[in-house]
This record gives structure tokens, C-alpha cells and sequence, in this order.
């Protein structure tokens, strides 16, 4: 297996929505067929939240044999992109899944969406309105009064026909009329009360071009789309619980005087994905982007599929977490370490061991052969013996972490300074006996003498030191540049604050480029998203900007894992 491929994870567990499609199975519902969709809209990249919908709904298709669509929500030109729509494609293919058929848009069924409203109309279920969004907004009450209703509510049919094909026609500014169902402005659901089902748009869609200059809205079109596509299980976050009602009636309106169709589409509710020390919302992160806080959605900070992509996180991991996570049906808040774990859980499998040096300071064997290299031999990974082992070069002069000497050491630095002993893994045991320093007072070299009956796999002498150290060979390593990146935001909660703006959460350590770092020389025909362990350090992986020539490397996660040891207490 190479260091690439992905390992599939466990089959889910069962949950509250595979208990209610087994009990639609086993009521005979929908034929036996199970369809579910995961329906984004194509306005921003994808995040930790949306992979979790990804890994429920192509999960829930795997499970009973069925199938999964693609549709993007592209009801609102104004915000849409094909950029976007191609990176969630390829998100949704990188964590492991196929939808069924082609990909399907809500612009397929705009035509369709037309009909069915002039149908409404001609029914007495919608209406013309020329108020202002924010009139229309003021007059609509609150969840314990009733609203007001529209002084355009009883036009007649003829009207609010003429009226709806000269918006169709392009004879209104944006914003100078709308048209709206009519159903109960004194519901107790405040989605019942005349919502808006068209608007008025002049700008060109991304795949209809100018055909038309009013777009439905979203409440109007994930319904009957879904009926459109024969789903048989529409599974939402728990926001859209209220919307169920009105979805429900907009299919009653439109199956009037229909046959009864084979199929329905039953919606069921689950809890969102809500991570500590992040912020979920598109807008957010839209921000972050916009105002260069953030180099790109794709950021190794940012939470989206594709940062978490870029900084080394692997679809089986990601997967692990939707899985750990579970379905619920209350809101809560997953803690970030959560995520961090599974992606240990699955790189320390499979990631081979590198030694690399972020913070070198020269150590020189004096009495070490100058021009002598040894070849240790190295395990590449001790979870997988399959991977076997590797040869480094080892040599008089070589680099290990600064922080791995101190001049003087306090009693449990199991490290070296000097007097003391340590062993270099995979090579010797070595001796501190002096150290240089600079005009600056920082330690520039450090001289140790070295044991040549201790070598890693032939030492006789039984000596025992308690401090191991990573290296890499001065003449042999390769230079590198190491991106240390951290938590985005500072606290818990950054986008619950109501009087602060949640930028001032920002962690300015989020990002530590560090230039000057060697690693060792097996590393030089790394690809892009290859992931290995710094011994020591962390899990590394190869960023995309990353060439034969510059070395870069980012980092996923330290080697510390912060859940493991919460789980224990």
C-alpha cells in the first residue's frame, strides 16, 4: 500500500434516521428504494459540517444499496461561481464517494418551477406582490402576533398572471416586485406566512446564461426538487425543521388533482456539526477570504474540506470523525480535538517515520572520521512492518534541535548538555564535551564524542542513557521549509460573542513559517499530500506550492493528542 491510499473505515453504526428508513423498508414505502441528495449550494468551498452531510447521505446510499445525487442550489446567481462548483465536486470525490448519475442542478428544473407557480396562481395560492422586501419583512409579525397582510393579497388571477409573465419578461427593476405564496398570515410558523416564492434578478446564471431575470427561492425549489428527483429521504440539519411544513405544502399545492405519486420525499432532521475555536458559516469564511486574513479557502487554518485537505488531513480520517461524531438530534459543540485525534488515529498507521530538523544547530562528532558515512538503517513505520526500512547517511557533522541542549540542564532534562549522554536513534551514543557560541550568545556548535561500540542494532555494551534525539546529516539533508500552523481562533466560541466582532478571536500564532529547516535525504522526490511523522515533532504532509528544488512541508498535528488524554480522566 502506498503512503497515499486511503483505508476504508468501519461501516456506521446504526442511527435514529436508519431506523426510520427501515421501518419505511419494511412498510414497503418508495418500492423498496432508498435515494437520499446532498444538496450544497455552489457559493463558497466546502466545510467540516458539509462532510458530515457528505459521509450521512452517501453513507445512508451505501448502507441500503441505493443511490445518492449531487445537486447544487444554484438559485441565486449573484453568489454562485463554477469555481465552486468544481471544488465541491472534487471534494466529494476525494472523501471517497460517487453520486448517482450525473451531477444534477436546481436550474434543470427551473422550467418546471415556472409552471408549477403559474399553477399556484391560477389556483388562488400565490400572488404578486410590489412591496419592498423590507416592507414585506415588517409586515410579517412576530412568533406570538399575527402579520399584516399585503395590500396586493386579493389581486385577481388575471392580474397576478400579467404581472408574473412581466417579470418573467424583464419589465421590472430588481426589487420592485416579487411574488409570493398565499397561505396563513397568522400561522404560528412564521415560514407559513405569504413567503416569498420569486424575486427579480438581472444578472446571468453560470449555466442558463440570460433566459431568465427572475430566480425561485430556496424554500420554493429543495422540495419540489427533491420530489422532481424521486428522493425518497431528504435529510437536513435541524434549522430546516420549521421549513418542513411549507415544503410539505407546496407539494400538496402542486400534486392538485395529480395522480398519487410513487414516491414522496420524507424529511428527516439531525443535529449540525458545531466545532470549538471555529466558525462554520460561509459568510465567515467568505470574509476571511475576501479580506486576505486567510490565503485562499483552501488555507491549511481554514476549516473548509479543502484546508483540511491541504494541511494533511486524510478522507479516512475525516470519515472516522463524521463516524465518532455520531447523528444527533439536539445541537452540541464536537470539540476540535476530536477531529485532531482521528487524523493521528489514521497517520499513525500509516505514515512512515522521517527525521527532520525545524530548528538546527550543528553538533560535531570530533572524534568521528571526517570523511566517514555510516548507513543506518531505520524502521519505517513500526505500526506496519510491511513498510520495511530505509537507509540515512550518518556523518561527523550533523543537526539536531535546538531545544535538545541546554547549556545547564535542570535535573529531568533527559536531553543533552553538558557531560551528559544521549543516544542519536538509529546511530550512537554520544558525549557533550563543549559547545561555541556566537556574538549574539547563542549556541552555534556543539562537540560531542561519540561511542563506536554503541551502534543501533549492534550495541554490546549495555550502557543505558535515558534521553533519545532525532538528526540529520549536515551534508546530506536537504533544506526545507516547515509551516507550523495552529487553531485559527482563540476562543471556544468566536462567532457567539453578540457585542464583539468574532475577528478579534484571531489567533496571531495561527502561522509560524520557519525557513531554515533540513530534513533528511529520502525526502527528495516527495509529491504533494505525501504524509509522513517527524520523529519527535508531529505529522508533516507536502504542500501543493512544494518543489524538487524548495521543500515545503505543512503541518497537520503535533505529536500531543489533547482527546486521548481528556478520554482517560
Amino acid at each position: 500500500m502506498s503512503k497515499t491510499e486511503e483505508v476504508s473505515t468501519p461501516a456506521p453504526k446504526g442511527n435514529f434516521i436508519h431506523q426510520e428508513i427501515e421501518k419505511d423498508l419494511k412498510e414497503g414505502k418508495n418500492g423498496g428504494a432508498v435515494l437520499t441528495r446532498f444538496p450544497p449550494e455552489p457559493n463558497g468551498y466546502l466545510h467540516i459540517g458539509h462532510a458530515k452531510s457528505i459521509c450521512l447521505n452517501f453513507g445512508i446510499a451505501e448502507k441500503y444499496n441505493g443511490g445518492c445525487n449531487l445537486r447544487f442550489d444554484d438559485t441565486n446567481p449573484t453568489k454562485e461561481e463554477v469555481e465552486y462548483v468544481e471544488s465541491i465536486k472534487q471534494d466529494v470525490r476525494w472523501l471517497g464517494f460517487e453520486w448517482e448519475g450525473q451531477e444534477k442542478y436546481a436550474s434543470d428544473y427551473f422550467d418546471q418551477l415556472f409552471e408549477w407557480a403559474v399553477k399556484l396562481i391560477k389556483n388562488g395560492k400565490a400572488y404578486v406582490d410590489d412591496q419592498s422586501a423590507e416592507a414585506i419583512a415588517a409586515q410579517k409579525g412576530t412568533p406570538t402576533e399575527p402579520g399584516v397582510e399585503s395590500e396586493f393579497r386579493n389581486r385577481s388571477v388575471e392580474e397576478n398572471l400579467d404581472l408574473f409573465m412581466r417579470m418573467r419578461n424583464g419589465e421590472f427593476k430588481e426589487g420592485e416586485r416579487v411574488l409570493r405564496a398565499k397561505i396563513d398570515m397568522a400561522s404560528p410558523n412564521m415560514h407559513m406566512r405569504d413567503p416569498i416564492m420569486y424575486r427579480i434578478i438581472h444578472k446571468s446564471h453560470h449555466r442558463t446564461g440570460n433566459k431568465w431575470c427572475i430566480y425561485p427561492m430556496y424554500d420554493f425549489t429543495h422540495g419540489q426538487s427533491d420530489f422532481i428527483e424521486g428522493i425518497t429521504h431528504s435529510i437536513c440539519t435541524l434549522e430546516f425543521e420549521v421549513h418542513r411544513p411549507l415544503y410539505n405544502w407546496f407539494l400538496d399545492q402542486i400534486l392538485e388533482g395529480e395522480p398519487e405519486p410513487e414516491r414522496r420525499p420524507r424529511q428527516i432532521e439531525f443535529a449540525r456539526l458545531n466545532l470549538n475555536y471555529t466558525v462554520m458559516s460561509k459568510r465567515r469564511l467568505l470574509e476571511l477570504v475576501q479580506k486576505g486574513i486567510v490565503n485562499g479557502w483552501d488555507d491549511p487554518r481554514m476549516p473548509t474540506i479543502s484546508g483540511l485537505r491541504r494541511r494533511g488531513y486524510t478522507p479516512a480520517s475525516i470519515r472516522m470523525f463524521a463516524e465518532r461524531v455520531g447523528v444527533a438530534k439536539r445541537d452540541n459543540i464536537i470539540d476540535v480535538a476530536l477531529l485532531e485525534h482521528c487524523v493521528r488515529e489514521d497517520l499513525n498507521k500509516r505514515a512512515p517515520r522521517v527525521n527532520a530538523v525545524i530548528d538546527p544547530v550543528k553538533l560535531v562528532l570530533i572524534n568521528y572520521p571526517e570523511d566517514k558515512v555510516e548507513w543506518m538503517e531505520a524502521v519505517n513505520n513500526p505500526e506496519d512492518e510491511s513498510q520495511g526500512t530505509r537507509q540515512i547517511p550518518f556523518t561527523r557533522e550533523l543537526y539536531i534541535e535546538r531545544n535538545d541542549f541546554m547549556e545547564n540542564p535542570p535535573k529531568k532534562f533527559f536531553r543533552l548538555g553538558p557531560g551528559r549522554e544521549v543516544r542519536l536513534k538509529n546511530g550512537y551514543i554520544i558525549k557533550c564535551e563543549d559547545y561555541k557560541k556566537n556574538e549574539n550568545g547563542e549556541v552555534e556548535e556543539i562537540y560531542c564524542t561519540y561511542d563506536p561500540e554503541t551502534r543501533s542494532g549492534n550495541d554490546t555494551t549495555g550502557k543505558k542513557v535515558k534521553g533519545t534525539l532525532h538528526w540529520v546529516s549536515a551534508s546530506h539533508s536537504l533544506p526545507a521549509e516547515v509551516r507550523l500552523y495552529d487553531r485559527l481562533f482563540m476562543d471556544e466560541d468566536p462567532a457567539g460573542h453578540k457585542d464583539k466582532d468574532f475577528k478579534e478571536f484571531l489567533n496571531p500564532d495561527s502561522l509560524n513559517i520557519l525557513t531554515n529547516c533540513r530534513v533528511e535525504p529520502s525526502l527528495k522526490d516527495v509529491k504533494a499530500l505525501d504524509f509522513f511523522q517527524f520523529q519527535r515533532l508531529g505529522y508533516f504532509c507536502v504542500d501543493p506550492d512544494s518543489t524538487p528544488g524548495h521543500l515545503v512541508f505543512n503541518r497537520t498535528v503535533p505529536l500531543k493528542d489533547t482527546w486521548a488524554k481528556m478520554t482517560k480522566k
